[in-house]
């Protein structure tokens, strides 16, 4: 039992968004304290991935009946895939729960005020009687918070402060343009969302009109945040430069034919995003160590660079892109 669940938490675990969540983490740490790293570092990981764990176990009983529509071949699901029942996975609820709680205690009341608040957002968005999940306008705005505002938190306290005035305009960026992106994921949930008449922005608003919230979302979270750093004309000129990548993504989508070619377009929008970030990340941590412009421009470029030779080729040749989930 234990190594059954054991291996559900670990699969429950999706990677990706984890390591976002935890890319917002240390921009929180970032923005206080430069580069630390230490053993509350690793225990905030552990909380933070827990308390992830515990978000997708419960989402993945509620929607059960709209998974197996949207993602009736998706191993990454146990419950559809056939593999784990509900019980099992409830059974993995308890345990992520009860890790991200051990974790966080030594961390200090800041730290377990944090993951206390994404544990209650996760079963308010899943489980309780509000259901965040069902809810339009409020359900983007309730994964941006557990996403974005409790990682960014957390890696205040890590940085032995709290949030703080300075943090409102990363804060509220950072805020900005996680929403512009989570409000694609009806995209791809839009067959299941639809025979369940769960109430999308897609569905209210239609593609064209979700996609250009998207684009000024991803536009305004992206100026904020390039504001707020103020890294100097050269590198900002550079930060434009993921963001134009953002806009023409979201430009294609709003006329891809339904299906494989959105999730492209979707997909490599996240690439440019993440680019901006790790970007961001980047300039905090060197200004932190008292870096010059011409240094930080030198690691910005080598950065952007980077993220365009994955970004260009698949961005004009979609065809060739392999999608790691097909419906």
């Amino acid at each position: 039992m234990i190594a059954r669940t054991a291996s559900l938490y670990v699969r429950m675990m999706r990677f990706r968004v984890a390591l976002t969540m935890w890319t917002f983490m240390l921009l929180g740490v970032a923005a206080h304290a430069g580069a630390t790293v230490s053993w509350d570092l690793v225990l905030a990981t552990i909380a933070l991935a827990s308390s992830y764990v515990t978000a997708t176990t419960l989402n993945d009983i509620a929607d059960e009946g709209i998974d197996r529509i949207n993602r009736p071949r998706d191993r990454g699901r146990p419950l559809v895939w056939g593999d784990a029942s509900t019980r099992d996975l409830r059974r993995t609820w308890g345990a992520a729960t009860g890790i991200a709680v051990v974790a966080a205690v030594p961390l200090g009341g800041a730290a377990t005020a944090a993951i206390g608040c994404s544990l209650l957002i996760s079963w308010a968005y899943s489980a309780g009687p509000i259901r965040f999940s069902r809810r339009m306008v409020l359900a983007p705005l309730a994964l941006s918070a557990a996403y974005v505002v409790v990682p960014y938190w957390l890696g205040t306290t890590l940085a032995g402060g709290a949030v703080r005035a300075a943090d409102g305009p990363i804060l509220v960026g950072l805020f900005v343009l996680f929403t512009a992106r989570i409000m694609l994921k009806d995209f791809r949930d839009r067959l299941g969302d639809e025979r369940y008449g769960k109430p999308t922005l897609l569905f209210r608003l239609g593609k064209r009109a979700t996609c250009r919230f998207s684009i000024a979302g991803a536009v305004a979270g992206s100026a904020i945040l390039i504001v707020a750093v103020a890294p100097g004309v050269v590198v900002t000129a550079m930060l434009c430069l993921p963001v134009a990548a953002i806009v023409w993504m979201l430009r294609r989508l709003a006329t891809d034919p339904e299906g494989r070619d959105e999730q492209v377009s979707i997909g490599l929008a996240a690439r440019a995003g993440n680019c901006l970030l790790i970007s961001l990340l980047a300039i905090l941590l060197l200004e932190a160590d008292r870096a010059t412009g011409t240094e930080i421009a030198v690691v910005v470029a080598g950065i952007v660079a980077a993220c365009a030779v994955a970004f260009v080729g698949p961005a004009r040749h979609p065809d060739t892109v392999r999608i790691g989930y097909k419906a």
